[in-house]
């Protein structure tokens, strides 16, 4: 098991695991390594459907939102982006925001926390997705994604299918700022790296002792709370902790 304990390790690791491969890899940061690669929603239990979330969160977003979501991955994104559990899994094409996330979550500064690197084209293989133009990833408009709309689903509860990695319409600093991107489970429960047959998904340990390092270093870098989440409450926040 590899261990990331600063960026440079980051970058020499980098070197050695992706140097020959030439497509796109992702990659997601946790701040417990325990945690496996679960959308927030199927990590819930005994709390309302998805269905149940949706109609919720369109009584009270609809009168505060400019824009009318145009199908329900729509309003998945938005709940995604507010915080509601969804099936969406966030993933960003930086290493360097990933390792931020890893190491910043401040309920879990006494644990070891882990980064994933996803092969997201390998990871739709798996789905029996498999396309001739290089480096070719699914987006939500196209026809594999119409079996995993909550509509298609509920109308279909008993097919499982596996989860597909997926681009999406940057259409809000935050995701533009994160190079966010993201997978989607089906209806089957199992996390990411349970469905992976070869080098799909790695995980590296990043060891407790050296998140604090870590930080100072993507600070230099220019990786901080505001560059990722470029709104009001980060300025807030930082003006917080630097002044009180």
């Amino acid at each position: 098991m590899k261990e990331i304990a600063c960026v440079s390790d980051l970058v020499d690791i980098l070197k050695i695991d992706y140097a020959n491969y030439g497509r796109d890899v992702w990659y997601r940061g946790q701040g417990d390594y325990t945690w496996t690669l679960s959308p927030g929603l199927l990590r819930l239990t005994g709390l309302p459907s998805e269905n149940s979330f949706l109609t919720r969160f369109k009584q009270s977003a609809a009168m505060l939102i400019d824009r009318h979501p145009k199908d329900s991955f729509d309003w998945m994104f938005l709940m995604q982006h507010y915080g509601v559990p969804t099936r969406l899994l966030d993933w960003s094409e930086s290493p360097l925001t990933a390792l931020f996330f890893a190491v910043s979550d401040k309920s879990r500064l006494d644990t070891d926390g882990a980064l994933w690197s996803l092969k997201p084209i390998e990871l739709n293989k798996i789905a029996g997705v498999d396309v001739d133009e290089e480096n070719f990833i699914l987006c939500f408009d196209d026809e594999e994604l119409k079996s995993y709309s909550l509509e298609t689903l509920s109308q279909n509860p008993r097919n499982k299918l596996t989860p597909l990695a997926t681009i999406a319409t940057r259409n809000n600093p935050r995701i533009q700022a994160q190079l966010g991107v993201f997978t989607i489970h089906h209806l089957d429960h199992k996390p990411i790296e349970d469905f992976c047959l070869k080098e799909e998904v790695i995980k590296y340990r990043i060891p407790k002792n050296s998140k604090e390092e870590i930080r100072k270093e993507l600070k230099l870098l220019g990786i901080s709370k505001f560059t990722l989440f470029p709104e009001l409450s980060s300025i807030g926040e930082i003006l917080t902790g630097t002044f009180i």
